[in-house]
């Protein structure tokens, strides 16, 4: 019986790795106020690189990169327990979904008929809704690929969740990689025609978490054209070139170097918070953006095969924000690269579209490389 059980034990081992699937190391990280368990999830490289993640919204708590003597600090902004998470605003850390960023008038017209969204921004729709991906628990397992072990969080929307169609089965796959890049592999298939458009929410200081304002971290962004917004930050359908206004980031420059310039779109957003329209938008991973920090050395490069990127220096974070290890975060004491397509899109004939069809797959893949000079 003995020589059995270890049998059984071995061969579930060998199936597991030939499956990909893992035994489940995720700690208890909480439970939510419905109560429902969750887990954290340790992925690591053997640089020293590594990222936390909860499977509550898909959460980066989270994630260390070295500065230029080698040393190792927590990046992202983060709260200390689940039930912070459960009640802080500005999606720290989350996938974002069924559609990042917001839409018009919280409705949308597909194949001829209107779909109508939940108001929780203003008059229009924000983030995927009153009860988006970023509040939902997601299924968890360590699964074994080329770079190490990566962790896939998996989630099933119904049809007419927060007013959206179809049931979309999402997927979400983040690796660590022995080069310090920081891999988020997203995918999604519908029963039914719908819109998608998923996107992460970190914020980054590269001072490190707590650190103090970005305003002084040196930004390039590889796009020549953004799409302007009117009132409630909603695009207006144009595409405006950058040169000659305070969102030209074609060369480098600091974040608060020109943030308070009397620019209608920065006042909309308070500071920064505009989608920018990459230079490469064929599908392929390509930089789209790089962030360093002089006092730490630490660099952030950001490649997508997203078509957009939104720029937003958290402009809206509370003043006084109680996050991990006793740290207060305040505003603009971090700032976000969201990798997405357009804002609005499903109402902008002549954006990139964001459907997706049965029979179809969405993919999007985005890293987070960190470097130090």
């Amino acid at each position: 019986m003995k020589h059995f059980r270890r049998s059984l034990a071995s061969a579930l081992l060998i199936l597991c790795a030939a499956t990909g699937l893992a035994q489940n190391s995720g700690k208890l990280f909480g439970t939510t106020s419905e109560g429902t368990p969750v887990h954290i999830y340790t992925l690591s490289n053997a640089k020293g690189m590594r990222a936390q993640v909860i499977n509550y919204g898909g959460i980066i708590t989270s994630l260390t990169a070295p500065d230029r003597s080698g040393k190792y600090a927590d990046v992202v902004l983060g709260l200390n327990d689940l039930a912070a998470y459960e009640r802080a605003p500005g999606y720290l850390g989350a996938i974002i979904g069924r559609y990042a960023n917001r839409i018009g008038g919280a409705q949308f017209t597909l194949e001829g008929k209107t779909y109508k969204l939940p108001q929780n921004n203003g008059i229009n729709a924000l983030h995927g809704g009153l009860k988006g991906f970023d509040k939902r628990v997601w299924s968890a397992r360590e699964v074994s690929g080329p770079s190490g072990k990566s962790l896939e969080l998996t989630y099933v929307s119904k049809d007419g969740e927060e007013g959206y169609p179809g049931t979309l089965s999402a997927r979400v796959i983040y690796t660590v990689t022995p080069n310090n890049e920081l891999k988020i592999e997203y995918s999604a298939t519908t029963d039914r025609p719908t819109i998608v458009n998923l996107t992460n929410h970190s914020y980054f200081n590269l001072a490190g978490a707590g650190a103090g304002d970005i305003l002084k971290h040196q930004v390039t962004i590889h796009a020549d054209n953004f799409t302007p917004v009117g009132e409630g930050s909603i695009p207006t359908g144009e595409i405006r070139p950058v040169k000659g206004t305070p969102f030209d980031f074609t060369s480098t420059h600091a974040v608060g170097e020109r943030i308070d310039q009397s620019d209608p779109q920065l006042q909309f957003g308070r500071g920064y918070d505009m989608n920018y329209v990459l230079r490469s938008r064929n599908g392929s991973l390509a930089k789209a953006a790089e962030v360093h920090d002089a006092g730490s050395g630490r660099v952030m490069e950001v490649w997508t095969t997203e078509p957009g990127v939104q720029f937003y220096t958290g402009n809206n974070l509370p003043a006084s924000l109680m996050g991990k290890d006793g740290k207060t975060f305040g505003r603009r004491g971090a700032l976000c690269l969201e990798t997405q397509h357009y804002p609005d899109s499903p109402n902008k004939p002549n954006f990139p579209s964001s459907e997706l069809k049965p029979g179809a797959t969405y993919r999007a893949t985005t890293v987070y490389k960190f470097s130090a000079r």
